[in-house]
């Protein structure tokens, strides 16, 4: 790991980065609970939460309030090192399940399953857990465990079995009406008459009940309902006999587990707003946290998992690595950002420009740079890359290949030193450009003739490279093509259509990168067979 100089809780402090905000949130809701002190909590450390709908895999929200969560919490780390600290993530396994989903073998065995909790659903999946809700949260531990967040998973089927809510439940029993207050002036009319913050567990069916509640007895800690078989059932609202309705659950595990942070997106902000009142009846000050936007698609539409649009996790991590999407996680969390196909080149390489800056730069001004909330201070080695993405996709493009050995050796002639081994960032890269290049790029290549003047300026260009060897700079080649512009007819005013015809006569696309770093990259003597080739 490349580590960076020391950064001081005084240079923390003095940050203004979004994540160091979030995590001076957290520092004042500490020195506000120690009567102006700010001191590590009775439980002996800060947590931060996220939660996890088990209902459905892993998806890139899923990454985004992770990655977020991790970027305020390493923050905080930075303002309060002595305090540690701890992240859960929090999967809502006891949630009724409600329709199956479209993507998912077994559905008509499932459909038989609806009101069941998600840990009491088989598992559809060819696998080893029990469950549908256990095989998702299994899948969610090896997502969050792929891209190395240290975390503690908790269940809330095993929170609420296991007693740990026990306490933090007989307090909303006994704050029960309080509570529905607090909820009722968001529902309708029908619903208000009946709501209350319990769930109760059907003991017949098992099925997580949406059913009134008839009595409340504080005294005994117990509620009375009928079931589904009309049945007046008297039970417990401890040891897992019920669920707390989702914005009363939200503060019961917020209460039951001393949560200092959670985030959420801004469509959840009236919910968490409640849950936060429902927070203050059980007598805990409000936590900190913040609303992040949602994810637009191309047309600037919110993304649906349902719909399919916009971008998933899985494709973007198909043509870019995941510290691209830590990266665009990082930026502007509060703005809603457009996520699909044409950002990944972008994001790429704006993520490459930030880490090759951070061993250079001081400690106030790595604590501004994404690279260092990605890595929190210590890029990987091997990280770092001679090539940027944009220019590998042009080297794919112009060598027509999808041999990875082929462009190596490209790779070889611009940089001796970097190898699969020595690079293997790089080499990541090259098989993301490779897949983006066959994806995206080869089926969009239109190239076009070239005009007289272009001719005239390509022929120049090409006898200026035949008389210069390889390895050379990159601003050399570039300026043999800016002389061979300027030469036929492209002067300050239009040059850039010069540019522009190169990429689409040679590439066959709109634009590119540095024309010299591509000839450096590709070579002075293989471009020259590249425009003959475009002349013929």
């Amino acid at each position: 790991m490349t580590s960076t100089p020391a950064i001081t809780p005084d240079i923390a402090a003095k940050n203004r980065t979004w994540a160091f905000e979030e995590a001076k949130a957290v520092v004042k809701r500490l020195r506000a609970m120690g009567k102006g002190q700010v001191k590590t909590p009775d439980k002996g450390y800060v947590v931060f939460e996220t939660g996890y709908g088990p209902s459905g895999l892993p998806h890139i929200g899923t990454f985004g309030e992770v990655c977020r969560t991790t970027m305020v919490m390493q923050a905080f780390q930075q303002l309060q090192p002595d305090i540690p600290t701890k992240l859960i993530c929090f999967s809502d396994d006891l949630d009724g399940f409600r329709k199956v989903p479209g993507n998912v073998p077994n559905q008509e065995m499932l459909a038989n399953y609806i009101g069941q909790p998600l840990t009491k659903v088989p598992n559809p999946f060819d696998t080893k857990d029990k469950s549908f809700g256990e095989h998702n949260n299994a899948r969610l531990c090896e997502f969050l465990d792929k891209f190395g967040f240290k975390y503690d998973f908790y269940s809330a089927t095993e929170c609420y079995t296991s007693g740990m809510f026990d306490e933090s439940l007989k307090l909303m029993l006994l704050k029960h009406e309080e509570i529905r207050q607090a909820v009722l002036p968001i529902l309708g009319e029908e619903r208000a008459a009946t709501y209350s913050p319990f769930l109760p567990i059907s003991p017949s069916t098992g099925k997580v009940l949406q059913t009134p509640i008839l009595e409340v007895n504080a005294q005994d800690f117990t509620i009375t309902y009928e079931d589904e078989d009309g049945t007046r059932v008297t039970q417990e609202v401890t040891s897992g006999k019920v669920k707390a309705q989702w914005r009363a659950d939200w503060a019961l595990r917020w209460h039951a587990l001393d949560v200092d942070y959670e985030m959420s997106g801004k469509d959840l902000k009236t919910a968490a707003d409640i849950s936060k009142q429902i927070l203050k009846i059980l007598g805990k000050p409000n936590i900190a946290g913040f609303h992040y936007e949602m994810f637009l698609d191309e047309e600037g539409k919110k993304i649906s998992k349902s719909k399919g649009n916009g971008l998933s996790m899985e494709e973007w991590l198909t043509y870019a690595p995941p510290e691209s999407l830590a990266y665009y996680m990082f930026q502007r969390p509060t703005s809603a950002k457009k996520l699909y196909f044409d950002i990944i080149p972008k994001a790429v390489d704006e993520y490459i420009t930030f880490m090759d800056k951070l061993p250079e730069q001081t400690p106030a001004q790595q604590l501004d740079n994404p690279a260092w909330h990605i890595h929190n201070g210590c890029v990987p080695e091997g990280q770092h890359t001679p090539v940027t993405f944009s220019l590998l996709l042009n080297l794919v493009n112009a060598a027509n290949t999808e041999d990875r050995e082929m462009i190596w050796k490209f790779i070889g002639q611009y940089a001796p030193q970097a190898t699969p081994q020595s690079a293997p960032f790089l080499d990541r890269l090259v098989g993301h450009a490779i897949q983006y290049y066959k994806d995206f790029v080869l089926p969009e290549k239109s190239y076009r003739k070239p005009d007289e003047r272009e001719s005239m300026a390509l022929d120049a260009l090409a006898d200026s490279l035949e008389g210069m060897n390889a390895g050379l700079p990159a601003e050399e080649y570039m300026s043999a093509v800016f002389t061979a512009g300027k030469d036929n007819g492209y002067d300050k005013e239009n040059l850039r259509e010069w540019f522009q015809a190169l990429y689409q006569i040679l590439l066959g696309q709109d634009q590119g990168p540095r024309f010299g770093s591509f000839v450096a990259l590709y070579g002075p003597k293989e471009t020259v067979g590249l425009i003959r080739k475009a002349l013929n």
